[in-house]
């Protein structure tokens, strides 16, 4: 009897782990096409900027622009509806919008339905200001769930995750900066935040700072700083 609930118990134990990384895992595919790094030929990375867009956007774009790099922003639907301007700008300046859901939920606590209505929903806000329809997705708190694959295809979406998760919202600037430098390597996608789960007010000046040492220190490694297609092609 104990072998059978030891058996039993590892069972499970497996099929929860591969759930886990059903949902969460960066080269997961069972929720939709996705990708999380580029091909290593090159020395080029991209980084990317979730939550986004609130007023610490626009001294990230000063920082970009100083050290003439590009990235990838994807915008919360409502957070680019509130601030459309600054929304705007980034596509301006020649980064690259991605859609990341209209309201930033756990795409877990929604039905086939509702995971649909968030992505389309924030596919149009963002075509209407920028002009453009996205091509790449992020999943909020990079959760997938069913019913991401079928939007994801009528949409014409891939989903992106990420090399390196720079821990911004939680972690000192230079500890931020010492795990993104660490984690640099040909074709990596960085993922860091300009916005706080589409918090209005909420403060990101680590991760400001933090990009205030990476940036030279990329540099001086020679890599160049590209967007998310740029570092797929």
């Amino acid at each position: 009897m104990r072998s059978e609930w030891l058996l039993a118990g590892g069972t499970a134990g497996a099929a929860m782990g591969w759930a886990s990384w059903a949902v969460r895992g960066r080269s997961s595919q069972v929720f939709g096409r996705s990708v999380w790094r580029g091909p290593g030929g090159r020395a080029r990375l991209a980084l990317t900027f979730d939550d986004g867009p609130s007023h610490w956007t626009a001294p990230l774009l000063d920082l970009l622009g100083e050290w003439g790099a590009k990235a990838s922003f994807f915008q919360i639907g409502e957070a680019a509806r509130r601030l459309p301007e600054l929304a705007r700008r980034v596509s301006d300046e020649g980064h690259e919008i991605g859609n990341h859901t209209l309201s930033h939920p756990a795409l877990y606590a929604k039905t086939p339905s509702g995971v649909y209505g968030e992505v389309a929903g924030c596919q149009r806000v963002l075509e209407e200001i920028h002009g453009c329809v996205p091509r790449w997705f992020r999943a909020p708190y990079g959760c997938r769930w069913f019913g991401l694959g079928r939007a994801q295809r009528e949409l014409g979406l891939t989903g992106v995750m990420w090399s390196c998760l720079g821990l911004d919202w939680k972690q000192p600037a230079s500890a931020v900066a010492r795990r993104v430098t660490a984690a640099a390597e040909n074709g990596a996608i960085i993922c860091l935040h300009d916005g706080r789960a589409g918090r209005p007010g909420a403060d990101c000046r680590s991760t400001v700072d933090a990009v205030r040492l990476i940036l030279p220190a990329l540099r001086d490694r020679h890599f160049e700083l590209v967007t998310v297609s740029e570092v797929l092609a």
